[in-house]
């Protein structure tokens, strides 16, 4: 393993996590599969390989199916409330291993130390609001028409639940699936996405210990591995009544038809092509910290990343001045060195993407202000570092209109009111995250209406990226629709059950019909 990745202690991490660094051998988690071909993780932080595992093979698969649906047999009867208990060892083991785990997540997917650490203190958060979702798994009750009757509703587990993960939040998005599923009564196979595979058999070795000591079956959380050809031995599969994908929108439309094709159950985490509308009444410097942070954070890699700023033409130059000059303060190198802003992107290809992006934005007569590079020499050499870019831009472009995952920010202006800035925003295919910078409270309201933003999350006087547990999070249009974890978003993993008791001697029909024998 490389210098420099060893200077930030990452062959302590893998062997905290249990895994093994690669010139000790390649890492193992619990899963043993039978296949021979590898699945290798290389660092986009310097292109030094990590480590490799097994691809899951058709006939792996079926043993992890028959693992998991004898576990549920087991699973589903225990009392929810002792479902969470589980779940609370599990954000125990996590807050030990937090350091550990962060560090991994930003060295195999590159995203900034901070981040990769609040990643896990996501994953601690989620259990915490499972562990007390395990105490509300509320139905309702209703009155009945019929006298003599009573009439409520309860949930139940549906079974094996399938997650499809994509590399840029590598381990937070199976946590909020798998926690919910878990207290619910669900077990899970997680496909993690074949970008971060190590980090996947990390979280399947902090369960297993969990598991392990509550005298539980592994077969509770399942690990499975490779590209989309595995995840279509979930997706295929009329024994998993629920997959849960995250990924683009490509991805989730053959997702939401092999699914479909058998009636299952679909929860779809897809694209964004998020904006922020800056009024006249916004405040300048708080627009360029939300922006800045939304555009490169997770070198732009997040689904919730800005990509457009819709700015009012009264406050344009200021806010283009503004952003333009903290673009020039950004640092980009090792996101495992804290002095760093921007880490790189997750591969080669990434970079293409970026690179096709920039030039595509010119030839439809947009302007590039803060230039777009690859970054070569030292501390850049896996080729993997670009220097985030802004393009001044019309809001019909093609490539405004699609999601590029890099660090490219669009600047668009818009003249008259708020409407007209809205109307803008919601003229694209995607309808994931949104913000407006105001001080006036009728555009902050009319943003919130039903005259407002699309999106499924909508903001005020904040950037489009870092959402919290506590609110129900996805989109709507191509977006896919779905929500995942909090609010109410575990009925997801649920089936619904309306039950009526009959307390009498006789038997009434419903809307007053006589059936007389």
């Amino acid at each position: 393993m490389k210098e420099s990745a060893n200077l930030f202690g990452i062959e302590n991490v893998l062997k905290t996590l249990g895994l093994k660094a690669i010139n000790n051998g390649t890492p193992t988690g619990i899963v043993n599969y039978s296949g021979n071909s590898i699945l290798e993780s290389f660092s986009p932080v310097d292109g030094q390989l990590i480590g490799s595992v097994t691809i899951t093979t058709k006939a792996d698969f079926e043993a992890v199916m028959e693992k998991a649906t004898a576990a549920f047999k087991i699973w589903r009867t225990m009392p929810a409330p002792q479902r969470g208990e589980v779940v609370r060892q599990f954000g125990d083991k996590l807050r030990k291993k937090k350091e550990a785990l962060g560090k991994l997540v930003s060295y195999e997917m590159g995203k900034s130390l901070q981040e990769g650490l609040g990643e896990v203190q996501e994953m601690i958060d989620i259990c915490d609001f499972a562990v007390g979702l395990s105490r509300q798994l509320y139905g309702l009750t209703m009155h009945s028409e019929r006298p003599g009757h009573r009439m409520y509703e309860q949930y139940h587990p549906l079974g094996v639940v399938g997650i499809i993960s994509a590399f840029n939040f590598p381990v937070a998005v199976w946590a909020w699936n798998t926690t919910l599923a878990w207290v619910c009564g669900d077990v899970c196979i997680w496909k993690p996405s074949e970008k971060a595979p190590l980090c996947g058999v990390a979280c399947q070795n902090i369960i297993s210990e969990v598991l392990a000591k509550n005298k539980l079956p592994e077969g509770i959380s399942n690990l499975i591995n490779g590209d989309y050809k595995v995840g279509g031995f979930m997706t295929k599969d009329n024994r998993i009544p629920l997959i849960s994908a995250t990924g683009s929108t490509r991805m989730g439309k053959i997702v939401a038809q092999d699914v479909a094709s058998r009636l299952g159950k679909s929860l779809l985490e897809l694209g964004g092509n998020n904006a922020i509308i800056v009024t006249p009444d916004a405040d300048i410097k708080m627009t360029v910290m939300g922006a800045v942070f939304g555009a490169v954070g997770t070198a732009g890699q997040r689904c919730t990343s800005t990509r457009r700023l819709i700015i009012h033409e009264d406050i344009y130059d200021k806010v283009k001045s503004g952003i333009v000059d903290a673009y020039k303060q950004l640092r980009i190198g090792n996101p495992l060195d804290e002095t760093n802003h921007v880490g790189p992107l997750i591969d080669k290809d990434a970079v293409n993407m970026y690179l096709n992006a920039l030039k595509q934005v010119v030839e439809e007569g947009g302007t590039i202000i803060a230039k777009g590079e690859v970054l070569k020499g030292k501390g850049y050499e896996s080729g993997c570092y670009v220097k985030p870019a802004i393009a001044e831009a019309k809001p019909d472009f093609k490539i405004v209109q699609h999601e590029t995952f890099a660090p490219i920010l669009y600047l668009i202006k818009y003249s008259g009111d708020v409407e007209n800035a809205i109307e803008t925003q919601n003229n694209v295919a995607q309808g994931l995250s949104s913000a407006i910078m105001t001080n006036n409270l009728q555009e902050a309201e009319l943003f919130l209406s039903v005259q407002g933003s699309d999106c499924g999350i909508a903001n005020v006087n904040i950037g489009t990226s870092g959402a919290e547990i506590g609110g129900a999070f996805g989109g709507e249009k191509e977006t896919g629709g779905g929500r995942e974890s909090g609010s109410d978003a575990w009925k997801v993993y649920m089936r619904r059950q309306t039950n009526t008791i009959n307390y009498t001697s006789e038997v009434p029909l419903a809307q007053g019909i006589k059936f007389d024998l």
